[in-house]
Formats: structure tokens, sequence, C-alpha cells
């Protein structure tokens, strides 16, 4: 039932706004949470580190730990923590931080700190936002509709099987690969399978929710050395389950959907500039005009989608 949705624009400035519009057409399909993972221009240097604590009364020690945590891998904050928070107990932040020496070995050691404070997105074009409430609230919130970029994901959460709280939410990050986040609409029945393979392998899982796995799975096997396209059409005869999936990482969007072709998505290409929604009414927020849309209605499909019209060669 939940809404899913990317975006690539040709002029930065739009990016947020139509996001948010994109997941208020499809609020219908779930309000409990709405995400989204906002491509800006890559750095150089340096991470953006967007996260959430479940207790806003321990602000202070929560940040001061993770503080500590950071400089035992050779980073340092490189501006102050910007915190958000409202009337509920949670509290969300975003940090700007110094090269860790080890990605993934500062990621397991903040990762000690899951009980109190969680770190959701870490990368040098990525952040992701997500909250609890419909679009316009969280959208409201964080700021997200002045937010500028390449592309991006939404998604519209009905909570299922696993908590309502921002970090049970999508988009998920792929922990520990930087800049990769996914949007899912659908069910992972072989979950357990996996999880378990992939926590052989030492990736670690912070929620129950299915989506999680599917970025993980899908870095991992580019890890491996696999293309996109390659892990993407992996996927459909190696995961089993009903769904329809995009994964972004800074160089574009990618889709796959499974053999039942149960779960819609629909694109709308002006040029380069795209707008692709599980629902139609959505992507037509975006674009006003009568073109027509690219209908992914078949089983066992796939797509890549590269940022000014490039090639998406990941």
């Amino acid at each position: 039932m939940c809404g899913i949705a990317g975006r690539i624009v040709t002029g930065g400035a739009l990016l947020g706004r139509n996001l948010v519009e994109l997941m208020e057409a499809q609020e219908h399909r779930g309000a409990d949470s709405t995400g989204f993972a906002i491509y800006s221009p890559m750095r150089d240097d340096g991470y953006v580190v967007r996260g959430m604590g479940f207790d806003k009364k321990t602000i202070d020690a929560d940040l001061s730990d993770f503080h500590n945590i950071l400089r035992d891998h050779d980073s340092d904050f490189l501006k102050d923590p910007k915190v958000i928070s409202d009337g509920n107990a949670h509290y969300c932040f975003r940090i700007e931080i110094k090269d860790p020496k080890d990605i993934a070995a500062w990621v397991e050691d903040a990762d000690t700190l899951t009980d109190r404070i969680e770190v959701q997105s870490c990368g040098r074009s990525l952040e992701i936002i997500k909250d609890i409430g419909g679009a316009a609230a969280v959208a409201d919130k964080h700021g997200v509709r002045d937010m500028v970029g390449t592309h991006g994901l939404g998604h519209a959460r009905l909570a299922t099987e696993s908590s309502v709280l921002p970090n049970a939410s999508h988009p998920f990050w792929a922990r520990p690969f930087t800049d990769v986040a996914i949007v899912h609409n659908g069910q992972i029945t072989d979950y357990f399978t996996w999880r378990e393979k992939l926590e052989r392998k030492g990736y670690r899982f912070l929620t129950g929710n299915d989506s999680e796995l599917i970025a993980v799975w899908v870095s991992d096997q580019m890890k491996s050395g696999l293309t996109m396209q390659q892990a993407l059409t992996n996927s459909i005869s190696s995961i089993d389950g009903v769904f329809t999936y995009m994964i972004a990482n800074a160089e574009g969007i990618g889709f796959a959907k499974d053999r039942f072709a149960m779960k819609p998505l629909v694109v709308m290409n002006r040029n380069g500039d795209l707008a692709m929604a599980t629902e139609e009414q959505a992507v037509r927020c975006v674009f006003e005009d009568e073109g027509d849309v690219i209908n992914f209605d078949g089983p066992s499909m796939t797509a890549l989608w590269g940022v000014g019209n490039r090639r998406f060669a990941a």
C-alpha cells in the first residue's frame, strides 16, 4: 500500500518542492511516516550525517558520546550539529563531519549507541530526512521544500509489520555504504534467510523492515563486482517476494520489479528531467502537460536513469 517516488531534475532548485508534491499526491497510500532522500552535488571531502535520537531529554549526552566516537576515528564536527525537535519524544539531527579514517569501522562503533541515537544516512551527496506524519508535516518541520539537488527519492508509509518511528521508516540507507538509499513498495518473504546470510558477512540491521535489507543486498552485490544493472536483475530471481523498489546513489536512480508485477511504477521523462511514482496522478502533479507516461506494468523489469541525462554506469 505504500507510495514511492523519484525525481531527477535538470535545475536543482525544484527538487525538494517536487518530491513533497509527489508524496502529498500519494499520502492516501500511507501517512504514518514520510521520508525523502536528497542528493546534492558531491562534496570534495567531509560527509553529511543525518539521524535521530530516541529521547530529546538526553540530546547533550547523546551528541557528546557520538562526538567522542568520531574523534576516536580521527574525525570531528565541521559545524555545530543542527537539532530538529517538536512535541514528540524523539529528535532528529544533521551534522557535517570530517572524513573518518575508515567509514565502516566508524559506523560499527557509532552503532553501539543505537539504543539512544541512530545514524540514518551518511554521504558526500546524500541526506535522508524522515519523520512521522504526512508529507506536508514532515516537509514543514525539516525544510524539505527548500532543499536543492540533482535527484532524490520519496516514500509515504503505511506501517504493517514494524514501528512507526522514523528509524523504521523509508528511505533506508544501505549501511555502511555511503550515498546509497532505497524506497520500496511490497514485501520480501525470504527476509530472514537473506538477513542471516548478510549478517554472517558482517552487515548490521537496525530494524526489522525488509526494505533495509534490499538496500544492503544490492550494495553487497555491487561490492562483489557487479554493475548496478546486474545487481538489479539478480534481485528479481534471487529475492523472493512482491516488490517494486528504487535505489539511488550519487549517479542516479535504479529500479527493479519482481516477476509477479503486482506493484506499479510510472515514469514521465522530459529530456532527462524525470518524475517517477507509484501512481500516475502523482507524476502529473510535477509535469502538468499531456505527455505520455511510461507504465512499468510488466514482470521482471529494471531500469536505470542517470543524473544530467548521463549513462548510469555504476
